[in-house]
């Protein structure tokens, strides 16, 4: 006979841990939810809250305002805090150019613009408050291989648990950009290549952050450096995600520090004063990619399965965190009004509802980098005024911040209510 579960959850990363943690919050005791996850999760803690050590190498994800809102609501942002740096402003400016504005977020009666977390230790803070939740039924280390149609639900084969089949009501795929069941599916993507890749690494700074976020546009693409807190003392650290030609990225990934960091120095200045050291340097290929379907009958594509962004403004895990929000809020409305979980006209009114925010989110991180990089001086020109227009224009300029920190208001044309709070 086989397993059934109301809600699978296919990928325990950070977007799929915090949608079960969302959905765990909000849907009554009966409604079963299962995480599968193929890599294996940290034990449950015994008590307390778990150990971490910052690492100079860490990868790092930036956290919008909009994003704590979210983890307040699930009640666990509390313990997120000790890791956290806060970004208390950040300075936008365009290479070679007289344009530049500085964001503050004491300006807007807020404590930070956003924060920036280890991946580490999000991860391990999300799945140890699943176990302390005792909602969700975790399995691990195991994958969703295979779905089809099953009456009203979906039909699953699972590898590496004991049970191998399920059936459940409602299938979420949140296994990555890269995710295998997306494919299995048959949900196409559309994909555009920026023929740029991303280098990213950790750099240390002879000077003290405090808290300000670096974005500065070049000729060959933008070049990010969010504040980290740092894991030894007195040590100044800075999380990098720089845009390059792809040959010139491989180049600097591969290329002795020395070389590198005064490369880096000479495109960045001296700011924070003098760099004196990096940490492992990894590099990726950048394009935007959409699924061209994200809800069907009993199905929702999720994360980076359904839209992975440009990283110039940091926006696709706030973005893939709102979708949790929303999504759960409609589920948990639908649940009440006895609706199934997997219902379409369910998972198409959550569509309907956050559609507006993604394409607002992925026009603007798709858009930004070619309009610094472009060189017509004219346009040149006219960017430059639109930076220190922002410091001129204080309506304009909170405009913009609330969109970058995800609190844009208003309901975007959604037009009914799903019964809960939204989250973007």
């Amino acid at each position: 006979m086989k397993t059934y579960r109301d809600i699978v959850i296919a990928g325990g990363g950070m977007v799929g841990a915090s949608l079960a943690l969302q959905l765990g919050a909000a849907l009554p005791e009966q409604v079963s939810i299962c995480l599968v996850e193929g890599y294996p999760l940290p034990a449950p803690l015994a008590a307390g809250k778990p150990e971490y050590h910052p690492s100079f190498d860490a990868r790092s994800t930036a956290l919008s305002y909009s994003s704590r809102v979210i983890y307040e609501q699930m009640g666990v942002w509390d313990e997120l805090q000790e890791w956290l740096c806060p970004i208390r402003s950040i300075h936008v400016s365009n290479r070679g150019r007289f344009g530049s504005s500085l964001l503050q977020a004491a300006d807007y009666g807020w404590s930070a613009l956003g924060y920036v977390v280890e991946n580490a230790w999000l991860g391990n803070a999300l799945i140890q408050a699943l176990y302390r939740q005792g909602r969700v039924e975790i399995i691990s280390p195991a994958r969703v291989v295979a779905a089809s149609p099953a009456r009203q639900g979906m039909s699953l084969r699972v590898e590496g648990a004991g049970q191998e089949v399920f059936d459940t009501g409602l299938l979420l795929v949140a296994d990555g950009a890269t995710s295998g069941l997306r494919e299995q599916l048959g949900v196409a993507v559309q994909e555009k290549s920026y023929r740029q890749h991303a280098l990213v690494a950790n750099v240390a700074f002879a000077q003290a952050h405090n808290g300000c976020a670096y974005e500065r546009f070049t000729d060959q693409g933008p070049l990010a450096l969010l504040p980290l807190l740092s894991s030894a003392p007195g040590e100044h650290r800075s999380a990098l995600v720089w845009t390059l030609p792809p040959a010139q990225a491989r180049d600097l990934q591969a290329c002795p520090p020395e070389a590198f960091l005064q490369t880096l120095q000479d495109r960045f200045g001296y700011r924070l004063g003098r760099m004196s050291q990096v940490g492992e340097r990894h590099c990726y290929p950048l394009a935007l990619m959409q699924s061209s379907e994200q809800v069907r009958q009993a199905v929702v594509v999720m994360g980076n399965a359904a839209h992975a962004l440009h990283p110039v403004a940091g926006q696709g895990f706030n973005l893939a965190l709102r979708d949790v929000a929303e999504l759960s809020s409609v589920i948990a409305a639908g649940v009440a009004r006895g609706q199934p979980v997997g219902d379409l006209a369910l998972l198409q009114r959550y569509l309907r509802r956050q559609l507006p925010d993604q394409e607002r989110t992925i026009q603007f991180s798709h858009h930004l980098p070619g309009l610094f990089m472009h060189g017509d001086p004219i346009l040149g020109l006219a960017r430059d005024l639109a930076l220190s227009g922002l410091d001129i224009l204080p309506p304009l300029k909170r405009e913009f911040v609330r969109y970058a920190a995800g609190m844009a208001s208003a309901n975007d044309g959604r037009g009914e209510s799903a019964g809960g709070q939204h989250n973007g």
